[in-house]
């Protein structure tokens, strides 16, 4: 039933999110009004800069120029927050909102992924709205399928490719055969990446999303500090060549699992089979899967990230508020979340490929089979590839299932050698 009072949104942050939704919100505007049951109004905005030509008719809204002052709007049933950043006034403006009984709607993965118990508790106790599907995979609605859709099940695994960074980097490195360093300038140049990539490329961004979706899936209390995360930045030409000849599609993903020994979340570069879905998830998209008891594996893929599908995940978030559907934001209420402890990733059994770069001489590869051996790694195939212009060779080993302590056992053992010219490389195989 369609109601003449619209809901009313004040909007933090006008940079491509932020200029996205009121778009949208205009070119879909009776779409919506229809869906929603009744209006969605911006009714004020707030940025660090008043003056920027946005491409948009700011003048209709009322601008306020703290963005904290926006939780007591006296227009406002809603507040949208697309700043950014773990604390300063995001954070600020996410606490005094809920606390001033009004919903709050956010893209920030940084303030929920370190802050998020203490909000969803908050908005419980305010009976309010935190809503936050733009937070992860952009304008994939896996937060809702997985609080919703799969609500009945019991997630066994969660995983995915959840920066499209990353995943650019690696896709053009695949196609053409290029270096990291060479294809991370492109994807600066071409807007992909920050001038500082580093919260991409060290996998923290999709450690972030991780330990979102972890919550969610697992009912478990939101455990950042817990993810392993390591990038991409160390993966070369040689190691896709080397994964593509054994058909492997190299992606970073980020895996979480809830069981006996505890919580395991870690992002991390795989080696991914060539026919599963994640090795054919190319360029800037993001792609999540989730195995359920009943339902059996849910593959969601789309744009992570821009202006439009960020947009989109925002306003479906405030059409629920708009028709009062809203439950806890993670699933279950933030009392339930349980504590579990980090798993211990030594006893986890895969198969692994290990990248080494040593010198051209006799005993080099004696010296790594015998690492090998003595930490209990077996080793299902060793390709040494030829002479480099600096007198280096690759020498790329696929390893059988086992313990992945033994691997690191071994590396270790190798550590300080004469024959390495580089630290190794390793990179479990996705199962």
């Amino acid at each position: 039933m369609t109601t003449n009072t619209p809901l009313r949104v004040a909007l933090s942050g006008l940079g491509t999110v932020g200029g996205g939704v009121i778009r949208l919100l205009d070119a879909n505007r009776d779409l919506i009004t229809r869906r929603a049951g009744r209006g969605i109004e911006v009714v004020a905005v707030s940025a660090r800069d008043r003056s920027k030509d946005r491409g948009i008719d700011l003048t209709r809204f009322d601008w306020v120029d703290d963005t904290r002052e926006l939780a007591s709007h006296p227009q406002a049933d809603v507040v949208v927050e697309l700043v950014g950043g773990s604390d300063g006034p995001a954070l600020t403006l996410a606490r005094s909102t809920l606390a001033a009984g009004k919903g709050f709607v956010t893209a920030n993965k940084a303030m929920l992924a370190h802050h998020g118990l203490e909000l969803a508790s908050a908005a419980e106790a305010a009976g309010v709205p935190l809503k936050f599907e733009a937070a992860v995979a952009g304008g994939i609605p896996v937060i809702k399928g997985l609080r919703e859709g799969a609500a009945a099940n019991a997630i066994g695994r969660v995983y995915g490719i959840l920066n499209g960074t990353c995943n650019f980097i690696l896709s053009k490195m695949e196609a053409e055969g290029r270096d990291f360093a060479e294809v991370l300038a492109e994807a600066q140049a071409l807007g992909y990446a920050e001038a500082d990539p580093s919260f991409d490329i060290d996998g923290v961004d999709a450690a972030h999303k991780l330990s979102i979706l972890a919550s969610i899936a697992f009912g478990t209390r939101p455990a950042f500090a817990d993810v392993a995360a390591t990038g991409v930045r160390h993966v070369i030409a040689a190691d896709i060549a080397e994964a593509a000849a054994l058909g492997y599609k190299v992606r970073l993903v980020g895996v979480a699992e809830s069981g006996a020994n505890g919580l395991f979340q870690r992002v991390h570069p795989h080696l991914v089979p060539i026919d599963h879905p994640l090795a054919h998830v190319t360029g800037s998209l993001n792609a999540v899967v989730a195995e359920g008891n009943f339902v059996g594996r849910l593959f969601f893929q789309g744009a992570g990230a821009g202006e439009g599908p960020t947009a989109s995940a925002v306003v479906a978030d405030l059409i629920d508020i708009a028709r009062g559907e809203f439950g806890p934001p993670y699933a279950m209420p933030a009392a339930s979340l349980t504590a579990e402890p980090k798993a211990d990733s030594g006893e986890r059994r895969a198969r692994a490929y290990l990248r080494f770069t040593v010198e051209d001489k006799v005993g080099v590869l004696a010296e790594i089979a015998a690492a090998m051996r003595d930490a209990g790694v077996s080793i299902e195939s060793l390709i040494q590839r030829g002479v480099a212009a600096d007198g280096s060779v690759i020498v790329a080993i696929v390893t059988h299932e086992g313990p992945e302590r033994s691997v690191a056992h071994a590396l270790e053992k190798l550590r300080g050698s004469q024959s390495l010219a580089g630290q190794p490389l390793w990179m479990p195989i996705l199962g």
